[in-house]
């Protein structure tokens, strides 16, 4: 038993849960926002099990908080067969995503989506993700963990702004780590193998160990190596250039084109220094290789393309983290910070740039080798980002059995990201390429850095036994700042102010000397910066929350909140620096259990605001520009229902309505003088009224779950369906209408399986109908010019499986 300022889950259902009767659990540590493993108390037979999470920074039951939460448990992240990001965002309907590959999710939720993000100097994410106590989100997408020996899986709809920061503008996810337990050896491993419809096969293994080391100690060891298979296939499509009359064809013919090796681990120590003060340092690493694309091109078939050039991905990634928690007086007080290297090396097909420029432009009458020649004007990336980044968050907090609690805190976090991008021709001419870059039009090398500082805090007082009242505010500084070279050449034809002729710009002469350049040196060595810029900024935000209780199965709850995102420089270092967007949020909201607690219903309504909202799109040569784009409102509905029916059968299930419009129209520029969006225009890009994109108006899930026995082995049978409305995936009605509108889709997973406790075997079939679902539709460059050619990111089709898995 632990002792000192550790609480055991009884105190805590008790503590908040006056007159359950909840019988005998065990006890675990936990303090403040401390990850603890989801313990499910069962109440009886035919009831439901209660989770406890640390949303709030605090240990408490889920049904208690007045937040609107969802959390996969462990048992339930087990049932479903999730085991990275795509998986476990299904079953969360306030979430959706885009993405363009493995580890480039895009991730919003509640409709407050805009479109075009991800680029490396874009905006900041507006939904943050966790794991444990540490951000883990960067530009290009929060890394792509694999889930094994998890505790769960937090969602915190709404702005999370006071607690979270900056990337919690609409939400935030946490992934919760199993901990080290000193009590009890521990250890388990689980076997995969998996084959996709006309495409190709795959595996898993993973396995963890816990191991107690003393009374006081224990080292808790995961590892896992898996490969996905590959079911888009690169075909031969020759292509003409109609400037001058070259055909190019395709060499690197394969099938099954993109598949993905994943190998990673995750270590934690934790050491009882005292009855009241405890250290946690946890060490998590992964690499992960992708293979070719992961969009198929509409225009030649279902799941094939034609690219010509090297297309491959390598993502790797460590995360050191450290926790301190402890008790001073009858406060409680944690440490928690760390540090996060990520390396990324992309190869990516930009051919189709090249072509329909020169089919709507005659582009390739400017690509021609050293001997005047015209040649094959295309185009492929070379890119490297390399990012670095630290936190740190102090904070305290008074005993959760006071009528008056409150938790405060420090944060302070710094994000370095080196950015490199090649855009490549080959044999191209010597003259035209960017100043000790061979055979390279276009190079972007950059460094952005992006700092942040607050001090927050949120204090309860409990009116009556039944009303409580939440106040919480957050006061914040930024800094961004960008800097280096982008552009071409100057000899390159049409190159206007960018490249190494801004850079003459700059020193204020116009006359173009190399002499005069000062090189930039960030990953590689740029012939001169022509780009230095940063903004910064504070302010703060605020929470005000009530909470009733009608009885211990009952609650309502009403929210006032506000989040934001911080303003930044465009890589287009002409254009002017976009602004913070704020997001404010009106909730009304109900979390209750019925029928001797085989029923729980909650769910959410709620409207909300989203002023000067930021929103990128491809600009000039294929730049991504950021752009204030005015306001929009979101109103929703959202609920979660589980029941279980009988003691063998369980449906669980949640739904999001969601209706989101601009609000005033977005005519696509900003006042020079003032930099604020301008709303009164004769042809807006996209009128007052115009639905926001990507998320679909109607997201729903539900799963049913029969269980029963076979000999000593507990059997069961499982089905779990999913269901997306229609979405668009530009904000601008040109763009959209070239696009086109993603349509609905359902999936549905079929699983059976058996266990003893100690063996488990699982066969399953998912995406049983073989739906091809469209998560992401876009072209290589600006609609307008590429957008004939369109790409569709979809799901993995059909696949089958067996999973056996063995606990010690």
């Amino acid at each position: 038993m632990t002792t000192g300022h550790h609480r055991s889950l009884q105190e805590v259902f008790n503590s908040r849960r006056r007159g359950l009767l909840l019988g005998k659990v065990p006890l675990a540590a936990a303090l403040l926002g401390v990850s603890v493993p989801t313990f499910a108390q069962q109440t009886g037979a035919g009831q439901l099990k209660n989770i406890i999470v640390t949303a709030q920074r605090r240990v408490e039951v889920l049904q208690d908080v007045p937040v609107s939460i969802q959390a996969l448990s462990t048992e339930t992240l087990e049932q479903l067969g999730v085991s990275d990001f795509d998986d476990y965002v299904r079953f969360l309907p306030s979430v959706s995503y885009q993405t363009a590959g493995p580890g480039f999710a895009q991730v919003y939720m509640r409709g407050v989506a805009s479109g075009g993000d991800g680029n490396h100097s874009g905006s900041l994410p507006s939904v943050g993700i966790y794991l444990d106590e540490q951000p883990i989100t960067t530009i290009q997408g929060a890394l792509d963990v694999h889930l094994y020996d998890i505790a769960r899986v937090e969602a915190l709809a709404g702005p999370q702004g006071t607690l979270y920061g900056a990337s919690s503008q609409a939400g935030t996810l946490r992934i919760i780590t199993n901990k080290p337990d000193a009590t009890q050896f521990e250890a388990g491993y689980d076997l995969e193998g998996v084959s996709v419809s006309d495409g190709g096969s795959g595996y898993v293994a993973e396995g963890f160990v816990n191991v107690p080391l003393s009374e006081r100690a224990a080292i808790r060891l995961v590892g896992w190596k898996r490969h996905d298979p590959g079911y888009i296939d690169n075909i031969d499509v020759p292509r003409t250039f109609p400037v001058s009359g070259i055909t190019v064809t395709n060499d690197r013919v394969e099938k099954d084109y993109n598949d993905v090796d994943t190998m990673g681990a995750r270590a934690a120590l934790k050491l009882d220094l005292t009855d009241t003060w405890t250290i946690t340092p946890a060490l998590m690493t992964q690499e992960q290789e992708a293979n070719g694309a992961f969009g198929f091109d509409s225009t030649i078939g279902d799941l094939k393309l034609s690219h010509r050039f090297p297309e491959e991905s390598r993502d790797r990634w460590t995360q050191a983290a450290l926790t301190v928690e402890g008790k001073i007086s009858n406060f409680d007080l944690m440490y928690s910070g760390s540090y996060l290297k990520r390396d990324v090396d992309v190869d990516q097909d930009y051919s189709d740039y090249a072509f329909w420029y020169d089919v709507h432009y005659s582009y390739g009458a400017y690509v021609y080798d050293d001997d005047g020649a015209l040649i094959d004007p295309s185009q492929y990336i070379q890119g490297k980002d390399r990012y670095k980044r630290q936190t740190h968050e102090l904070r305290i907090a008074s005993s959760s059995e006071n009528r008056f609690r409150f938790v405060a805190g420090v944060f302070a976090q710094r994000q370095e990201h080196d950015i490199q991008q090649r855009y490549l021709i080959d044999d191209f001419n010597a003259a035209l390429e960017v100043t000790g870059w061979p055979d390279t039009i276009w190079l972007t090398e950059q460094e952005r850095i992006d700092r942040d500082s607050a001090v927050f805090g949120e204090v309860s007082f409990d009116i009556t036994d039944a009303l409580t009242v939440t106040g919480g505010m957050r006061y914040f500084k930024y800094e961004n700042s960008l800097e280096g070279f982008f552009g071409f050449s100057d000899d390159f034809s049409g190159s206007g102010r960018s490249g190494e002729t801004l850079c003459s710009f700059m020193a204020g002469d116009e006359r173009f000397d190399r002499s005069s350049f000062v090189p930039f040196t960030n990953i590689g060595t740029a012939p001169c910066k022509n780009l230095d810029k940063r903004v910064e900024d504070e302010d703060s935000i605020h929470k005000l929350n009530l909470a009733y209780n009608f009885d211990d199965d009952r609650m309502i709850y009403a929210t006032w909140s506000r989040g934001f995102r911080p303003g930044g420089i465009n890589r287009n270092g002409t254009l002017p620096p976009y602004l913070a967007d704020f997001l404010t949020n009106y909730e009304l909201g109900w979390k209750t259990t019925w029928a001797g607690n085989s029923l729980r219903f909650n769910g959410a309504v709620f409207s909300q605001e989203w002023e000067d909202f930021q929103f990128s799109l491809l600009g000039l040569n294929g730049l991504t520009d950021i752009k204030n784009a005015n306001q929009a409102r979101i109103n929703g509905v959202e609920a979660d229902i589980s029941w279980v029916m009988t003691d063998a059968l369980t449906i669980n299930g949640g739904v999001a309505f969601l209706d989101s419009e601009l609000t005033k129209n977005y005519c696509g520029f900003v006042d020079p003088v003032t930099d604020q969006p301008v709303t009164e225009c004769s042809d807006p890009e996209s009128p007052k009224g115009t639905q926001l994109p990507v998320t679909p108006k109607f997201k729903g899930n539900v799963t049913a779950r029969y269980e029963f026995p076979i000999g000593s082995f507990d059997a069961h049978l499982q089905s779990a369906l999913v269901y997306v409305g229609e979405r668009w995936s530009d904000l601008r009605i040109a763009e959209r209408q070239i696009l086109g509108k993603m349509p609905s889709y359902t999936t549905v997973d079929l699983t059976a399986g058996m266990s003893n406790g100690t063996y488990n075997f699982e066969l399953f079939v998912n995406n049983a109908t073989d739906e091809r679902a469209e998560i992401a539709r876009f072209s290589q460059c600006a609609e307008a010019v590429c957008g004939e050619q369109t790409y569709i990111v979809t799901n993995l089709p059909r696949h089958f499986g067996l999973r056996f898995g063995q606990k010690f």
